[in-house]
């Protein structure tokens, strides 16, 4: 599991996140230079470029091997090479994270958590999850086209704002770093050798970088992807709640004057799910999963549909530290299925049982992030960091088919000073911080659905105040390559407020009244230990993830109810790489998470989280091959561990067991950067393993609705030229 910066730092082309045995063959990644491996002066040139990368541990620039923390960056060889398989956001995380939980292979993410917690989800810093009303809908907000890095915080943090109570996932978009203008073309094709399992996917990228005074970068990219609905190992489509089709319209322009630097970006992604399919329910007793077939639905298609925007200011030099300055918006709706669903049968508006609804989460939010970086800061070796974050979020959801309201809009303001001191000395860096959260959470007056009496609830004013901390230090042992941390992190974050107020009963509630508004705060113990060197390197660590007051969703009957329980998350991370020959890696990562909960406020923490919140263990085994100049290959072998939760446990009448029989999926790549441009061959779940995913198979909620198979083996070919 962890991955510590340490472990990442040294990545030649060949080298993926943690240890996985990298058995056989490796990734074409179409816009790479050729691939074969590198020399030492190559290998040291890499090394000093990341040891300055941005991470977002730090709100600047620092190596990742002196932040005391599982941090960890996913380069942008590695995302090309799993995009030669996939280019489904989660299996990425999913194969490079060690607490990441095994992909839905769906538009929902739900039980896609991070060490047990939701993450906060970043593209450049702007929020792209929306935990006022956390509808499972986020993961998809890029191309990966547009994508430099993840950089990939685990554990509760602060640092960045509300809702990363499990850790930070910001994603980095891409700007030239070549003088001169260049274009790239990419085209891609898919099929699992059945019918209605075409993909298809067409990108074009423009990159200018000037030179001179007067000289400005621009990057543009404009894609489409589309993909038929598959199947699964048995050669049975799937079900249908996937993406079908989607669309990405992304630009950033910057100029540089002198120290300071402006820079817009704008990305608008958009993606669909399938309309010309209908559900088949499967038998989860008889292990039959749910299914689909050609047909017309009476709702409008599930989609997603986001808009981030920027405007950045940086200065390299203002009173002698470095000063960032950025503004964004984020838009974001996701509409999920409809049908004739009980939570919104409404006797005024049509017979109980007829109405066909579906619901759609809308949120809004804009905020200014600022931050100065001071190094030696009264005396040499002591770094001064301070700012400022706002952030302005209305979450709502709403019924499309009969304009009903049934999660009233929730107005969150979020102000919040921070500052934080580093103090290096010899092989010792220190760290320690402050953010002094002040939220308030406002609510209209609103009628609840008639499902739950459709009685009134006074709207009224939450507001919190919370100082979340920080303190780490990481020891490097002089020359031998060997460092160890220590680290205590809080973050911060709201309850799913929307799930407790749609479904408010009763009369007389109010929002000033509801108790279950209170915050989430999270605290995050770990202990890690790192070593790289010309062989290879290894990272691991324990740790504890702790709040008094979380928050867990129980389902009945379909419906989601919201507890607040204590939870405590325990578990170990391992990664390791070793560069078994000059061409050659092998690499492997190991990841056990133990997350406990209570039934009720006030119980004994004896109830194992469920699969909402937490993945099973997994150990992901890889191995890149440079077999020729300019050709390589790869093969990854991911194994998810059967897990058996609650056995005999119940929550009233809701039985709380969970079974997972596990399952292993081998990929395989292959990639030639030929002259006339970047091949890629990629081949997901290589042995066309039948299996249900880890969430359909576990949940203890699920029905024969939702008892999804995962994709049986698929073919993807690529070409990708730049000129």
């Amino acid at each position: 599991m962890f991955r510590t910066a340490r472990s990442r730092l040294r990545r030649t082309p060949f080298s993926t996140p943690r240890w996985r045995l990298h058995l056989l063959a490796g990734a074409a990644t179409c816009a790479l230079a050729p691939a074969h491996a590198q020399t030492a002066a190559d290998d040291a040139a890499a090394t000093a470029s990341l040891d300055q990368v941005v991470v977002t541990a730090t709100r600047g620039s620092k190596a990742v091997e002196k932040i005391p923390g599982a941090v960890s960056v996913i380069s942008r060889d590695e995302i090309e090479r799993q995009g030669l398989v996939s280019e489904d956001p989660s299996q990425l995380l999913a194969n490079q994270v060690p607490g990441y939980a095994p992909s839905r292979q769906k538009l929902s993410n739900f039980g896609e958590g991070l060490r047990g917690r939701n993450a906060l989800l970043l593209l450049d810093g702007i929020p792209q999850t929306n935990p006022l009303r956390f509808g499972g809908r986020e993961g998809y907000f890029a191309d990966p086209m547009v994508v430099e890095r993840i950089e990939v915080v685990s554990g509760a943090s602060a640092v960045q704002g509300m809702g990363a109570t499990g850790g930070i996932i910001n994603t980095i978009t891409r700007r030239p770093a070549q003088p001169g203008t260049r274009q790239t073309v990419e085209l891609k094709y898919g099929s699992q050798l059945h019918g209605d399992t075409a993909a298809w996917k067409a990108g074009y990228m423009i990159e200018h970088k000037g030179e001179g005074d007067d000289a400005f970068d621009l990057l543009g990219y404009i894609g489409t992807r589309t993909q038929g609905v598959g199947v699964d190992g048995d050669g049975r489509h799937l079900a249908t709640e996937s993406l079908h089709q989607a669309d990405d319209l992304f630009l950033k322009l910057g100029k540089e004057f002198g120290a300071q630097r402006v820079q817009l970006m704008f990305n608008r992604f958009h993606a669909v799910g399938h309309d010309d399919w209908v559900d088949v329910p499967g038998d989860r007793d008889a292990g039959i999963p749910t299914s689909a077939e050609r047909g017309s639905i009476a709702w409008d298609a599930p989609r997603n549909d986001v808009r981030s925007a920027s405007f950045e200011w940086t200065h390299a030099d203002l009173g002698g530290g470095a000063a960032t300055l950025q503004l964004f918006s984020q838009d974001f709706a996701a509409r999920y299925t409809g049908g004739v669903i009980a939570t919104f049968q409404d006797a005024a508006i049509a017979p109980v049982g007829t109405l066909i609804d579906q619901s759609e989460v809308v949120a809004e939010k804009w905020g200014l992030r600022t931050s100065w970086v001071r190094p030696d800061f009264g005396f040499t070796g002591l770094e001064f960091t301070a700012g400022v974050d706002l952030l302005d979020d209305t979450s709502s959801q709403q019924l499309t088919q009969t304009g009903r309201m049934w999660v009233p809009p929730l107005k969150y303001r979020s102000l919040a000073p921070f500052t934080q001191i580093e103090y290096e000395t010899g092989p010792l860096t220190v760290r320690a911080g402050l953010r002094d959260e002040h939220a308030r959470l406002e609510v209209d007056t609103y009628n609840t659905l008639a499902f739950y009496g459709g009685n009134e609830v006074a709207g009224g004013e939450r507001r919190s105040r919370k100082l979340v901390k920080s303190l780490g230090a990481v020891w490097r042992f002089g020359n031998s390559g060997w460092s160890s941390f220590v680290s205590y992190n809080e973050g911060f974050g709201p309850p799913d407020a929307g799930l407790i107020l749609r479904a408010v009963r009763g009369t007389g509630q109010s929002v000033e009244n509801l108790v279950d508004l209170q915050p989430i705060v999270t605290d995050n113990r770990e202990v890690g230990i790192a070593w790289r060197g010309q062989a290879g390197s290894l990272a691991a660590s324990v740790y504890e993830s702790r709040s008094d007051l979380g928050s867990q969703i129980i389902v009945s009957n379909g419906i989601g109810s919201v507890q607040r329980v204590p939870i405590v998350v325990k578990g170990f991370e391992f990664s390791g790489q070793w560069h078994a020959t000059r061409d050659l890696r092998l690499n492997a990562i190991y990841a056990i998470t133990r997350g406990k909960t209570a039934s009720a406020a006030g119980e004994p923490l004896d109830l194992d989280l469920g699969a909402r919140s937490q993945g099973p263990d997994k150990l992901v085994l890889s191995g890149d091959w440079a077999f020729a100049q300019g050709m390589a290959a790869q093969l990854m072998a991911s194994h998810y561990f059967s897990r058996h939760a609650n056995e005999g446990r119940t929550a009233g009448t809701v039985n709380l067991e969970e079974h997972f029989k596990g399952y292993t999926v081998v990929d395989l790549s292959a990639r030639w950067a030929s002259p006339w441009g970047d091949f890629g061959l990629g081949i997901e779940n290589l042995f066309d393993k039948q299996y249900i995913t880890y969430y359909s198979q576990s949940h203890y909620a699920g029905t024969d609705d939702d008892y999804y198979a995962g994709h049986g083996r698929t073919l993807t070919l690529s070409w990708r030229r730049s000129f």
